[in-house]
């Protein structure tokens, strides 16, 4: 019977309503505190783990994952493409020239990225054929000078399918009028849109009539690997390059996109860090909480030794207290944590149609709209850490309701 005493009568004080109401209300907002850090914590990492996921699905299925170039041009590219899709981690290879430009449309003027691409080997290192919002790819036939634009170039340029605009790259033609930019007049054959910064600075055009605007002839700029895991991305490349030998460069993403990926990375764990301190501080609420019980229940901590409580009992009642308060706030925070983490995009969206708003603008912004991935691990480890907190603030006010002594308690009553 002893042995149970402490979790019979700790769950009994929680339970309890007491004649001082000043130490219920610091009981619930210690439970409120928890609750709400807890929740708010397992939301914003799975906001955080969201944008790592577009990171590496959208914006890293649009970027290669490395390169492979030739300062000078690499010509007689498909048996090289073949050997390299030989090696482990490469699951697919691609031709591309990369040309800077300004496009010009009715005097709107507009800068972006023209990837000249092979349709039909493309989609091996891309997933643009996914993200088509209309025209295809294959409408990228040599010689017809089509052009995909990203979804907010178009709009930018005012521009759609059927348009036609000019291309305006940064290399001059000598004429006999004399020196003249390099121009050529596309016409827009398709729109892409994958919510994120490339949708304003992305083009894509057949490579042959790119090595024509180029003047490059047969040779391509380079060629784009997939690869199976986008973080033996460094290792891969300088395998490459140490086998190919010299004359050969390669870059991968790391080197364009590595910065944005650190960044949420770092984001993720001060955040977390920060949060954690909220919990922490509900947590320790529990100690006022208990304190002041501690200090009202001397009258029964003194009988309960009188008739054999042990202080090891006595400071168990007081845990199994505190932890029972700990444990339904980090409960109903977990229960509402996950809730809005698997709803949040909606809520959002809600949001934005009826304020009439955009939280996340494409243009600033690497993506358009809220991700959100819950991780049941993230979860486990905000559980396990809330709770060690909790433990924590239980021991110094059960410490001291173990030391109450009867008599000098029994004396004054």
């Amino acid at each position: 019977m002893l042995d149970r005493l402490p979790f019979l009568i700790g769950l009994r004080y929680v339970r309890a309503k007491r004649r001082n109401h000043f130490i219920s209300f610091i009981s619930l907002t210690s439970m409120l505190g928890l609750t709400l850090g807890v929740a708010v914590l397992i939301l914003v990492l799975s906001v955080m783990n969201g944008f790592d996921r577009e990171l590496r699905t959208r914006v890293l299925g649009m970027v290669p994952h490395t390169r492979i170039e030739v300062p000078s041009g690499l010509t007689d590219w498909q048996p090289l493409a073949e050997r390299l899709t030989q090696r482990e981690h490469v699951i697919g290879a691609a031709p591309y020239i990369q040309q800077q430009g300004m496009f010009s449309v009715g005097g709107r003027n507009q800068g972006a990225m023209v990837n000249g691409i092979e349709p039909e080997w493309e989609s091996r290192v891309s997933i643009i054929d996914e993200h088509m919002r209309r025209g295809s790819l294959d409408e990228l036939a040599p010689g017809e000078w089509n052009i995909v634009l990203g979804s907010l170039l178009a709009r930018q340029l005012g521009v759609g399918v059927g348009d036609r605009v000019t291309l305006l790259v940064p290399e001059a033609s000598i004429t006999p009028a004399g020196v003249f930019p390099r121009l050529k007049r596309f016409t827009v054959s398709g729109i892409f849109s994958v919510g994120a910064d490339l949708d304003a600075s992305l083009a894509y055009a057949n490579i042959e009539d790119m090595q024509t605007l180029a003047r490059m002839g047969d040779a391509v700029g380079g060629l784009r690997l997939e690869l199976d895991d986008l973080f033996q991305a460094g290792g891969v490349t300088r395998a490459i390059i140490d086998d190919l030998g010299p004359g050969y460069r390669g870059l991968d993403w790391t080197y364009t996109r590595g910065n944005l990926f650190q960044a949420i990375q770092m984001e993720k764990r001060m955040i977390a860090l920060l949060l954690t301190v909220i919990i922490a501080v509900a947590a320790f609420n529990i100690v006022s909480t208990l304190v002041m019980v501690v200090t009202d229940k001397h009258a029964d901590i003194a009988i309960l030794r009188t008739i054999g409580a042990t202080p090891r009992s006595i400071m168990g009642i007081f845990m199994v207290q505190g932890l029972a308060i700990g444990v339904i706030g980090i409960l109903m925070g977990v229960g509402l944590g996950v809730l809005l983490a698997l709803t949040i995009a909606d809520l959002i969206g809600f949001l934005e149609s009826t304020l009439g708003i955009s939280f996340l603008d494409a243009g600033v912004y690497f993506i358009s709209e809220l991700p959100s991935q819950l991780l049941w691990s993230d979860v486990g480890n905000i559980i396990a850490a809330a709770f060690v907190l909790t433990f924590l603030s239980t021991l110094y006010p059960a410490w001291r309701a173990a030391r109450v002594q009867p008599a000098e308690v029994l004396r004054y009553e």
